[in-house]
């Protein structure tokens, strides 16, 4: 049986919640394996829409075991108040295990990610401002507070003391902040514990023993490729790995073990936050796509930037991930336009480019070259089968599974559950 990864082939926000749902009722358990509550997927069950930030889209199928995996960043406020929330809406969320040694977000990580960002002024990143950054840098120092952490209070206050030590001299001679008391954060933290203990195990023991079994295992990645810190557009990216490769580090699982990487692609593209984005459309087209799109934010409630599809980036996507299948979706949102752009190249100081260029400069002076194709205005949304799209929908499909090296695999053809073609099993 499969171990799949699942993961955002451009900017994030393509729909990766409701390609992991989809896939719920046959899957076993459902990983995430980076990202913290700077995530968020959208998933709609019949009438009932659910907004779901830190936790995987599985914990929405009855039969699936959701994972929190070493790799994310918990908050574990967020995470309490999320498992509140679903449990008041009748959702079983018991079945959740939390990996001991994924890494802590504490209230001083949210304070320095604020104070930092507002310091950057016009350099800002456009950080979520929810401590994601500064928790991963913590870790890669060392001096990072783990989920196993909260169950030993004396190894808890020295962590935190070591962590604040330089925190409060930065907080206080350069932003001009009070220092925080480690106790109190202890305080703090030590609350949580009784509340998180029942979900705590050896989770890379358990995802491996599954595998070995013979159970169905979806990684699921958070934002999305051109978000990752060593692939994505750096700097303006976040602070993991949401490539294939992090779902190996993030959940402890070989590379050996997985079966099929899958990109989700929005039909048109979006992203949230500061950085270069050759397709962005500042217009009425572009405003457009977020309305009927519903291109906000589910974490942050930011406006989406929207732009038209960019085959250059899904073509590095497939690269850089070794993508087997596509997920295609909102193609819904297309339905309406006489011609549909297509960024197939860049022109980079009057030269085309047909690959991402590795350098920042390049890219940020891109322009698209684009191909036009022509559009459809049939409703889509009642479309069961390939061969129910209007012509010039499936010939749009096949042009952009041409142009980006990999099969597309399922369409996306509205919101719901059920509005989905699927075209090639991914089990």
């Amino acid at each position: 049986m499969p171990a799949l990864v699942l993961l955002g082939a451009q900017w994030g926000d393509e729909g990766k919640g409701k390609a992991t749902d989809l896939l719920g009722g046959s899957v076993d358990y459902v990983v995430r394996y980076q990202g913290g509550n700077n995530a968020g997927h959208t998933v709609v069950v019949g009438d009932q829409k659910y907004a779901l930030h830190l936790l995987p889209s599985g914990i929405l199928s009855p039969g699936c075991t959701p994972v929190i995996g070493n790799g994310v960043v918990v908050d574990p406020a967020v995470l309490l108040s999320e498992l509140s929330g679903l449990n008041e809406r009748g959702v079983d969320t018991s079945k959740l295990m939390i990996s001991g040694n994924a890494h802590l977000i504490t209230p001083y990580h949210t304070t320095v990610d604020k104070v930092t960002e507002r310091f950057l002024g016009k350099r800002k990143i456009g950080t979520t401002g929810r401590g994601i950054g500064p928790t991963y840098a913590d870790k890669i120092n060392r001096v990072g507070i783990r989920v196993q952490d909260l169950f030993d209070e004396s190894i808890l206050l020295q962590k935190v003391e070591a962590s604040l030590d330089f925190k409060n001299q930065i907080l206080a001679k350069l932003y001009n902040r009070r220092a925080i008391v480690a106790e109190q954060v202890v305080e703090e933290l030590l609350g949580y514990a009784p509340q998180l203990k029942e979900y705590v195990a050896d989770t890379t023991l358990i995802l491996n023993d599954a595998i070995d079994a013979g159970k169905v295992v979806l990684f699921e990645g958070g934002q999305g490729t051109l978000l990752d810190v060593d692939h994505g557009t750096y700097p303006f990216v976040t602070s993991s790995n949401p490539t294939a490769g992090g779902a190996c580090t993030g959940t402890g699982v070989g590379p050996t073990k997985i079966n099929r990487v899958i990109g989700i692609l929005k039909a048109y593209t979006t992203r949230v936050g500061s950085g270069p984005f050759p397709t962005e459309l500042l217009d009425a087209d572009g405003e457009a796509l977020r309305d009927i799109g519903g291109e906000r934010g589910v974490t942050t409630g930011r406006d989406r930037r929207c732009g038209w599809f960019d085959a250059v980036i899904a073509r590095y996507a497939t690269r850089v991930n070794g993508l087997t299948d596509f997920f295609l979706t909102k193609l819904d949102v297309l339905t309406g336009w006489e011609q549909i752009p297509v960024c197939v190249a860049y022109e980079i100081d009057g030269k085309r480019v047909d690959e991402l260029p590795y350098n920042q400069s390049d890219f940020h002076h891109a322009k698209p070259v684009y191909e036009n194709l022509p559009g459809w205005s049939e409703d889509i949304t009642k479309a069961k089968t390939f061969s129910d799209l209007p012509k010039n929908a499936q010939a749009y499909v096949k042009a952009l599974e041409d142009m980006s090296g990999a099969p597309i695999s399922a369409i996306g053809v509205g919101p719901g559950r059920t509005e989905t073609i699927e075209i090639n099993s991914f089990l």
